[in-house]
């Protein structure tokens, strides 16, 4: 029966510790790939320490926690003594299970509805941006106070009732009593309910997210910005360090544990007798016995607690320092302009392995050639949904943001995009051809200039699939490679693989070639090995997927962290989406010439042949695709690729692309894809 437990504890430890071993592991990669193993080399964590991005993130992580938490200590612990010494108890339980809700209710109800509320009493006032730092920290300050409240609480309880009132009868004030007797008996609770708030809030990512504004990125939200392509293992590397301070955090806390027992148990001693000690002076005071009021107060002030009274001033300083912190950070942005710029993740160079840092560069540029003090202060995205969920509440403002096509459209309907200005932006009539003007989503070029483009090909191991089999979408449907195919995990480019097998047009509003789409992607679940997207990366560059559909430019990642028993190629469909991702400027931005000057500067030979190389996606820059070096960098396969000769792009695109869908038939595809994945 021993073995048994045994066993089952290490399997428990080995459940779950085996991920941080593999992530540790694999920051020391010399590779990106989180499947194949390289060679050892520090890479990432010199990378993690150059990376400006995650360093700020993590800065901003931890100055949220720390402040948001001394600020739910403060009150829960100021709560806490308010619910003790309640009379009325039905009042009492009332409070107590509405403390309960921030805990119990969905942190993503939670996050929404501060979010509302912050824009509703932000358009009361009259606030431009409505979410901000500040919105962060009253949010985090909220859902801390009940674990604050409930660590606390108790330590009121176990408390002796006699001591407070000890503590006045010697001549305490109410004041002197709660810091001098009580405050240190309840220290333990408050300390731990502190740590608490403090962990809960370095944690968090769905409040943050919804209540975050343009001027502050937690790292969990950079993190999730980065799922549009694979985490970079600078992120892995963090991880690491993380985990190691806390390791050896715990293992000097463990080493020293049995001479913290002894002196708390010394302390407990003193403790008593001084306990005992202050109810005898108080005995002695009621039966009229004299007793010296100095010698009373002073049982209540050397109580061995000096370290507890230490804390709370060091808590009182670092909040005082965090404000000292705003105020210096404020008076430096009046005398900086600060750009707003929305993006994807990994969707710009950044100076990483020895790239251009494009905002960089733009801040000096503007030093240097226009004689401003510019910061881009540079926020991430998933999903062009997410994006617009931010800019139709009008919660936050941004200057630069890069959607995609059909977004645009729907985003100019609407009335949320500014006219662009191309006088600004004199780089446009050099870089951008004919071909990329005038399209469906921009008919008239007034709001957007084209960022990067792609297509949707099929990736498939070469070791597995025959080259017979290929050039088709059929391939996604072969029963030959079933259960080593991969599909979208997204309505629209799922349904867009079965339309463009069947010929049909996937912008349509007939329901009856929904239908048909609909049983196409049935009769290929039974193949599917699984539903993805980012996990396509692992499970094609490892090999545990033969076949999956994916945009071109993430192949070219893949293809260069394979294992060495795959071997990844790629090819296009006759027919297969394309899209447009592209700069444009939403309305309510704060300096919108900038913000053309920052499109122009993107423009530019240098960042536009670097942003490139950096993402792997195709330009519609002509400094870019006409550039020798570019193409030299890119390798022949890649670039025929990104750019193949007979692919006409005008004559393509509008058979290609995915338009917004009007509400009725956006309804009906989102039920389809309800019932397919639920059901089958």
């Amino acid at each position: 029966m021993k073995k048994l437990s045994n066993l089952a504890i290490a399997l428990i430890l080995v459940f779950l510790f085996a991920p941080i071993a593999v992530l540790i592991v694999f920051s020391f990669n010399e590779g990106s790939s989180t499947s194949t193993f390289s060679g050892f080399s520090f890479k990432w964590y010199l990378e993690l320490f150059a990376n400006s991005e995650i360093l700020d993130a993590l800065k901003n992580s931890l100055i949220l926690a720390i402040a948001s938490s001394a600020i739910a200590t403060v009150l829960g612990t100021a709560a806490a003594f308010g619910i003790h010494h309640m009379k009325h108890k039905s009042l009492k339980r009332s409070l107590m299970t509405a403390t309960n809700i921030p805990m119990m209710n969905p942190e993503i109800i939670t996050g929404i509805s501060l979010m509302f509320l912050f824009v509703f009493v932000g358009t009361l006032i009259g606030l431009q941006t409505k979410l901000s730092f500040w919105t962060m920290l009253i949010a985090h300050v909220t859902f801390n106070l009940p674990y604050v409240i409930l660590n606390v609480l108790p330590k009121f309880k176990q408390m002796d009732k006699a001591l407070p009132e000890a503590a006045l009868d010697l001549g305490c004030t109410p004041l002197q009593s709660f810091f001098k007797v009580q405050l240190p008996a309840i220290m333990p609770g408050v300390l731990t309910g502190a740590i608490m708030a403090f962990t809960m809030s370095l944690d968090d990512f769905v409040i943050s997210y919804f209540t975050s504004g343009v001027d502050f990125q937690t790292l969990p939200i950079l993190i999730y910005s980065m799922t549009k392509k694979n985490v970079k293992p600078t992120i892995y590397a963090l991880s690491t360090i993380i985990f190691v301070v806390i390791l050896v955090m715990l293992l000097l806390s463990n080493r020293e544990k049995s001479t913290d027992e002894r002196i708390q148990a010394k302390k407990e001693k003193e403790e008593k007798k001084r306990q005992e000690a202050i109810l005898r002076a108080q005995k002695k005071r009621k039966q009229g016995k004299n007793t010296d009021k100095t010698s009373q107060n002073r049982l209540l002030i050397n109580r061995k607690s000096p370290s507890y009274l230490n804390k709370i001033i060091a808590v009182i300083c670092v909040i005082a320092i965090l404000i000292s912190l705003c105020v210096a950070l404020n008076i430096y942005s009046k005398q900086t302009l600060t750009l707003n710029v929305y993006n994807w993740g990994e969707y710009i160079s950044d100076g990483s392995e020895d790239s251009l840092d494009t905002n960089k560069a733009f801040e000096e540029y503007c030093r240097t050639e226009l004689g401003l003090r510019v910061k881009v202060n540079y926020v991430t995205y998933t999903s062009n949904e997410d994006l617009y969920a931010k800019l139709s509440t009008g919660a936050v403002s941004y200057d630069v943001i890069v959607p995609s096509d059909y977004m645009i459209a729907r985003l100019a309907s609407e009335g949320l995009l500014e006219e662009l200005d191309f006088s600004n932006i004199p780089y446009y009539e050099e870089a951008i051809s004919e071909d990329f003007r005038n399209l469906y989503y921009d008919p008239q070029n007034k709001y957007s200039v084209p960022y990067t483009y792609g297509m949707v090909g099929v990736i498939y191991n070469a070791n597995v699939v025959d080259e017979t089999d290929t050039g088709s979408w059929d391939l996604m449907w072969n029963e030959k490679y079933s259960g080593k195919i991969v599909q979208f995990n997204n309505s629209r480019d799922a349904f867009g693989t079965a339309f463009y097998k069947l010929g049909l047009d996937v912008n349509t509003t007939d329901t009856a070639a929904w239908d048909q789409g609909f049983a196409e992607l049935k009769k290929q679940m039974p193949l599917l090995k699984k539903f993805v997207m980012d996990e396509i990366f692992n499970m094609m560059e490892s090999g545990e997927a033969a076949i999956g559909a994916y945009y071109a430019g993430d192949y070219l990642t893949m293809a260069d962290n394979q294992a060495k028993n795959v071997d990844l190629q790629f090819y296009y469909p006759e027919q297969t989406n394309i899209f447009v991702d592209a700069m444009c400027i939403p309305k309510g931005c704060q300096n919108k010439e900038l913000a053309e000057a920052y499109i122009n500067f993107m423009l530019s030979p240098e960042p536009a042949i670097a942003n490139a190389e950096y993402i792997c996606y195709a330009s519609p820059n002509a400094f870019v695709y006409d550039d020798e070096g570019y193409k030299e960098g890119m390798g022949e396969d890649a670039y025929s690729i990104l750019y193949p000769e007979s692919f006409d792009f005008s004559a393509s695109y509008d058979a290609g692309c995915y338009k917004d869908l009007d509400k009725v038939t956006k309804e009906y595809l989102n039920k389809k894809w309800e019932e397919l994945r639920t059901k089958g």
